[in-house]
């Protein structure tokens, strides 16, 4: 899957400004301070652990999950932290992994559209096991601790630039990293530590994008592996023992083995704690993959202009070619996997067009192999558009043939719920509440409550309330 950036040349992994970045990322960690964050990065901060902690609501009769949970519960009898979809009672690594699934499993968790990489399914429920382990963890330290996490995700993001396009899920890989720093500042540990857990979390750091490609469960255990690696990382640190202490710059580190030295080390720490990459995420409005968020745009456009499906011969896409490798497979409703329609811009398309509105019931069964969207997904087929920067994330091309053998020809590069055409804090607050519903049924115990909750997080005393009152279905 590497590709070649043309003009983006990789700046090759070696010792020229890359001596010591392990440590000095951990002391940039080590030394931000919650005063030391805007206040609407906090506030950016909390919408997406609302955002989060609602699609893993959503997510609770996902496939996948009860397997996942279940087997989790015939391993442990008890434990310290909570699986938020069942309530079981599991170890911090295994709650971590529990909710980390949960949160990826609609591929409706947040999106760092440049970057490349989900985050907040990774890094929020690090740090809820590590904070229901350690006790007593105030609003304040738990938001400065997610927030270093998020922005230490979407800097590596930036720095491995080509990882997805190499075959890795970074959202996995780079993930563990930046969830390990999270969890170290919320163990309050010093610089050596921290690189400690960078190390022990580096040794750690997997994640291959084959799984989405074969469109098959394990991709949504991803996160969950690396939340789980990440808490083990940062607890095993704090308890002496010692990584690797060149995780990201050594002959055998990141940079170099990972990304093949196709990496920009200047985007980790430059200007870090002054400009916030964080405010960079999207929410999606979509539950499906990102690389196919502009084309479902542009088909309500399309519909909205008078398209029928009936009318229509044929659709090319073309997509850049990282999104044309993760998304661009023609559509197959035999193999009847919802995780495959997730990652079929076919299917979207398809979906888009048919109905007006692409949401959680539109990734269901019988859903995904409803005859007619699968017959309009069989006539789209995806191609590499050549003229866009292979990594960027927003542009689709369309060009429809219609049976009457004329043409329609469209593009688009704004992402939907991006911060170019955001969604507002209302449409926020509504999706986590229709995810509630989908996942915990519409009369859910305690959802309005817990989203004040989360979002009156800074004034909270203990942040242990985010699991004990976790909205349960009504019996």
């Amino acid at each position: 899957m590497n590709i070649q950036t043309g003009a983006h040349a990789a700046i090759a992994a070696n010792n020229d400004g890359l001596e010591g970045i392990s440590r000095r990322l951990c002391e940039a960690v080590g030394d931000l301070r919650y005063e030391d964050v805007p206040d609407d990065v906090l506030r950016t901060v909390k919408l997406f652990a609302l955002d989060t902690l609602g699609v893993i609501g959503g997510a609770s009769r996902a496939p996948g999950l009860a397997e996942i949970t279940g087997r989790l519960r015939r391993w442990e009898t008890g434990g310290s932290a909570t699986s938020l979809v069942d309530g079981a009672r599991l170890s911090p690594p295994h709650a971590a992994m529990a909710n980390g699934a949960a949160a990826h499993a609609l591929d409706f968790d947040d999106m760092h559209d440049p970057a490349r990489i989900h985050s907040f399914c990774v890094v929020l429920p690090t740090m809820l096991a590590v904070a229901e382990e350690i006790g007593g963890i105030d609003g304040r330290r738990f938001l400065l601790a997610l927030t270093v996490a998020a922005e230490t995700h979407a800097r590596l993001g930036f720095t491995c630039y080509n990882s997805l396009g190499k075959g890795w899920h970074p959202t996995m890989t780079l993930g563990v990293l930046a969830g390990a720093m999270g969890a170290g500042r919320l163990l309050d540990l010093d610089d050596d530590g921290l690189l400690n857990t960078l190390g022990l979390a580096s040794h750690q750091a997997c994640g291959s994008a084959q799984s989405m490609l074969d469109g098959v469960l394990a991709k949504r255990l991803g996160a969950g592996f690396a939340a789980r690696g990440a808490v083990t990382a940062a607890f095993l640190a704090a308890d002496g023992v010692t990584g690797p202490f060149r995780p990201l710059e050594g002959n055998a580190g990141l940079f170099k083995l990972q990304e093949r030295g196709e990496v920009r080390p200047g985007e980790l720490l430059t200007d870090f704690g002054e400009v916030w990459q964080t405010r960079g995420y999207s929410f999606k409005p979509f539950p499906c993959c990102r690389c196919k968020h502009t084309t479902i745009a542009l088909a309500f456009a399309l519909r909205e202009d008078g398209l029928k499906p009936g009318d229509v011969e044929k659709v090319e896409i073309w997509l850049p070619q990282v999104n044309y490798q993760t998304v661009g497979q023609p559509y197959e409703a035999s193999r009847d996997s919802i995780v495959h329609a997730q990652f079929s811009v076919g299917y979207g398309f398809a979906r888009a067009l048919l109905d007006g509105v692409v949401d959680l019931n539109s990734y269901t069964k019988p859903r995904i192999t409803d005859p007619e969207v699968a017959a309009l997904a069989e006539r789209v087929v995806a191609a590499p558009d050549p003229d866009e920067e292979p990594t960027a994330m927003g542009p689709s091309k369309i060009r429809v043939t219609l049976k009457d053998g004329g043409t329609i020809e469209t593009r688009g590069r704004l992402v939907p719920g991006s911060p170019e055409a955001p969604m507002g804090e209302d449409a926020v607050i509504a999706k986590f509440g229709s995810a509630m519903a989908f996942g915990l049924g519409p009369d859910a115990a305690g959802v309005e409550d817990y989203a004040a909750t989360i979002m009156g997080l800074e004034e909270l005393k203990d942040v242990s309330v985010l699991t004990s009152r976790f909205p349960t279905r009504r019996s």
